[in-house]
């Protein structure tokens, strides 16, 4: 089964070479030159990696890196001009998996590819703990085999929480996580959220406590 690639930059002359060379070597590409038409082709395509740039014509790739991992478990790697080292490190923090500076030989960007798909291929399709099972591919959550009807935003603060179980976090860092910006003063959301989560964790061995000041925990 190809592996589905999605290429997004607005340089056509880097983006259809580049998207030419790897579909040779048995990838299934599609192209985008921008953020727009990339929402439009994830509306439709699952890929199992991203090839995003950071500078594009109607955004920044790396806001929209956060826009995508918000609901897509995939690999993204970032291509940019913006090669200082510091550049760099803003991107794989921003959430990229990989990072390369242009001008590239298309032999390293393949290389790329090729490592990132190797490593999201030893990532479970699903995280199971206790009576939940979280299936990664459709964002859907289960618990006891029922479907939890969870909404975006709840799957991704689920998770956050089944994989950080026993730990303490605080509600900023939850927030900027699940919904990709800074909380500045917007608390009543990731409440409404925890508190729809307890509610639809009643019949599971599982709980989110909360303290003042001291952020929430996810524990039996």
């Amino acid at each position: 089964m190809k592996a589905v690639i999605l290429f997004i930059d607005d340089e056509a002359d880097i983006r259809e070479p580049s998207a030419y060379l790897l579909r040779r070597r048995g990838y299934e590409v599609h192209t985008a030159e921008g953020v727009e038409a990339s929402r439009e082709i994830l509306s439709r395509i699952r890929p199992n990696l991203i090839v995003l740039d950071i500078m594009l014509g109607d955004g920044d790739g790396r806001d929209f890196c956060r826009e995508i991992q918000r609901t897509l478990d995939v690999p993204i790697l970032f291509v940019s001009a913006l090669n200082k080292e510091e550049d760099i490190v803003a991107g794989l923090r921003t959430g990229g998996d990989d990072y390369l500076p242009k001008p590239f030989k298309f032999d390293v960007l393949e290389a790329r590819v090729e490592a990132l798909l190797r490593r999201a291929s030893r990532v479970p399709e699903a995280v199971e703990l206790g009576p939940l099972k979280l299936d990664l591919a459709a964002a859907a959550a289960f618990l006891n085999g029922e479907d939890m009807l969870l909404t975006q935003k709840e799957f991704a603060l689920l998770l956050l929480f089944v994989k950080n179980e026993g730990r303490k976090m605080s509600a900023e860092s939850l927030y900027e996580k699940v919904w990709g910006h800074p909380m500045a003063g917007d608390a009543n959301a990731i409440k409404t959220a925890v508190s729809r989560l307890r509610k639809k964790l009643t019949a599971s061995e599982y709980s989110i406590t909360s303290e003042r000041g001291e952020g929430y925990c996810f524990r039996k």
